[in-house]
């Protein structure tokens, strides 16, 4: 893998600088392949903290602490004494002369640091991926595997851990944060000496900092900087968000920053946590600050919620779902669904351009990606059933808690660090990705659950009313390992499809679906990849095969070519056949050894549906009677 300092690194070559030429043209590219090779032009910089206040500045990622090709020049910042190292051929002497050298931008960095108090031994500055594997294993944060990519353990958490995420109860959010079981409070006075705190632990450290955007609309994108203590975990971030240009790093101001540093721990006693780990979110001064866990899928998450906050203030409609867009045709589709079931492996379609795969919004100009990458499931991932994601693990992708056997080959079907193994890559390893990530309006939009209990059907019709209602409810089951403590998989009702990213009551999110999809005409879908021919542990998942052949016949129209039957119990049509799917399975009870026992889970699972409905006040009778009726029939 080449060196420098764009995602890939490398030199540029004149297709890279004509890629430069249409980005600075349009301002609508984002980090793709081209792109990502030219900002190998941007020097990492380097803040080296020396005897006292002395520090160097490096504008060459090689170099941490100089070398004999790069000459020493003494100036005043700030007030403060400077040692900084420089390729160039001459010895600046006078502040201005730092400007000219280092660049404004490294400046500016330099002072946006000091301000948010990091003192800190070294501070890489959006090094190249090959730069960051060769810190990781220098590090002994992880090591390469047979497929190039990078592999680590996160070691105790595995997954998210929700009930140590907390949100900051203050004056801009106390009244619009929708609080809970969900979105647990948190003293102003407690993050900010838990801030101290963090900041303290970091003097004297070695810090990776990413620099970019999240939201690849450049009217909607947020620019964000995260600030790490592993060098793995800031290749995450360079996979995970949209990298800037040379010329959007030189103009950088981070509008949201995340301190991360994994082994600082919380005593619950003194700083309000739950337990040593801790993800709390500060709204009103937009700093994120993680500690106690090694999961960077919290990183991740924390801007997700962040999004999620701000974008309906401006009329864009933030969503927990996958996109693609037809290559032919532009349709552009959205698949919600929470953890594990099917968003990241079913919108990887030969036949159609990823979007995204996790973090979304839809504006009135259309849809577009938080996400420069892609953060997928891997456990018992083949070659066979998801190429796509197979192939995007190689240098530059990051692996979570993958086994490795013999030779270094990653053993994608050993669960013995958890169910809950990922793969980061960057999207631009999807071949065929959109770059930049945005689409139009949706023509298709599809609800994916995974029911543990096997009863609903495979794939039905939703109605104007019966999307809302579906949407509200967020039926689904939480798959093992996804998060702290689950062991198996358990039914849950998470609004939005996402009801652990987003701060604002549930309401506010399915207003504006409601309005998208009636304004567009979308047609939606409840789609189960979850089990049929009896419940987890009886009954089998159903294939992935079968599921890509129901989102086919959606996105094609034809699923609309066979009658439909509807299902009383549940209130959903259900089609009668589908290309490529068995027809006895699309009625699920046909599954079942024992009829008498499906029919007993049915009805559990809906009257489920209608207790969980129960909580919420105000919607109108035409919602609620599109859900579930227990004393019905199927």
């Amino acid at each position: 893998m080449p060196a420098g300092g764009g995602r890939h690194g490398g030199n540029p070559s004149k297709k890279d600088e004509a890629a430069d030429a249409d980005t600075a043209k349009t301002g609508r590219r984002q980090s793709g392949p081209n792109s990502a090779r030219a900002s190998a032009k941007n020097r990492t910089a380097v803040l080296k903290r020396g005897h006292g206040d002395a520090r160097r500045l490096a504008k060459d990622n090689k170099v941490i602490s100089g070398g004999s090709n790069h000459l020493e020049f003494h100036t005043r910042l700030g007030g403060r004494h400077h040692i900084c190292r420089t390729g160039r051929g001459h010895i600046p002497r006078r502040r201005a002369h730092l400007t000219q050298e280092l660049g404004d931008s490294d400046a500016a960095f330099m002072a946006q640091i000091e301000e948010f108090g990091i003192r800190a031994a070294g501070i890489h500055r959006n090094p190249g991926a090959k730069e960051l594997m060769h810190q990781t294993v220098k590090r002994g944060e992880g090591s390469i595997c047979s497929t190039g990519s990078i592999t680590v353990n996160t070691g105790r958490y595995t997954g998210r851990s929700p009930d140590d995420r907390f949100i900051v109860d203050d004056e801009t959010t106390h009244g619009t944060v929708d609080w809970g079981k969900i979105n647990h409070g948190f003293s102003p006075e407690k993050f900010d000496a838990l801030l101290d705190r963090m900041k303290e632990h970091a003097r004297g450290k070695e810090l990776f900092v990413f620099d970019g955007f999240a939201g690849a609309d450049p009217e909607q994108r947020l620019p964000i900087r995260v600030i790490n203590d592993r060098a793995w975990q800031s290749l995450f971030s360079s996979c995970m968000f949209i990298r800037p240009t040379s010329e959007e790093l030189k103009a950088h101001r981070p509008e949201l920053t995340v301190l991360c540093t994994n082994d600082f721990d919380a005593v619950p006693e003194r700083d309000g946590t739950r337990s040593n780990a801790f993800i709390i979110i500060n709204l009103s001064k937009r700093i994120v600050i993680i500690g106690g866990t090694r999961y960077a899928g919290e990183i991740k998450k924390s801007v997700f919620s962040v999004m999620n906050y701000l974008l309906p203030d401006r009329g864009v409609f933030p969503m927990h779902c996958s996109a693609n867009i037809g290559k032919k045709d532009n349709d552009t589709a959205l698949f919600f669904g929470l953890s594990g079931t099917g968003k990241t492996s079913l919108s990887a379609d030969p036949d159609r351009m990823l979007i995204g795969d996790d973090e979304h919004g839809w504006s009135d100009d259309g849809t577009f990606n938080f996400e420069g990458g892609c953060y997928a499931k891997c456990i018992n991932l083949s070659r066979e059933a998801e190429p796509e994601i197979w192939d995007a693990i190689r240098p530059g992708a990051v692996l979570e808690n993958v086994a490795l056997g013999p030779g270094n080959v990653p053993d994608y079907s050993d669960s013995s660090l958890t169910e809950n193994t990922r793969a980061a890559y960057p999207l631009e390893h999807i071949p065929g990705a959109r770059i930049p990530s945005v689409g139009g309006n949706p023509r298709v939009v599809v609800f994916l659950t995974a029911d543990a209990l096997g009863v609903l059907p495979p794939v039905s019709r939703l109605t104007a009313d019966g999307a809302m209602y579906h949407f509200m409810s967020g039926y689904t089951s939480k798959l093992a390992g996804t998060e702290r403590g689950i062991k198996e998989p358990k039914s849950v009702f998470s609004e939005c499809f996402g009801a652990p990213f987003m701060p604002r009551p549930a309401s506010v999110y399915a207003k504006m679906l409601g309005e998208k999809i009636a304004r567009h005409k979308s047609s939606v879908y409840l789609i189960n990849t979850g089990w049929s021919g009896g419940p987890y542990g009886v009954g089998k998942r159903i294939s992935i095969k079968y599921s890509r052949a129901m989102v086919t016949a959606a996105l094609t129209g034809s699923i609309n070519d066979a009658p439909y039957v509807h299902n009383n119990l549940f209130n959903l049509d259900v089609p009668s056949a589908v290309d490529g799917v068995p027809p006895e399975i699309l009625d699920p009870r046909n599954t079942w050894e024992c009829k008498d026992t499906y029919d007993a889970t049915a009805g559990k699972l809906a009257q489920m549906f209608v207790d969980n409905f129960a909580r919420f006040t105000g919607v109108p009778p035409n919602i609620i009677a599109a859900g579930p009726s227990p004393d019905a029939a199927s």
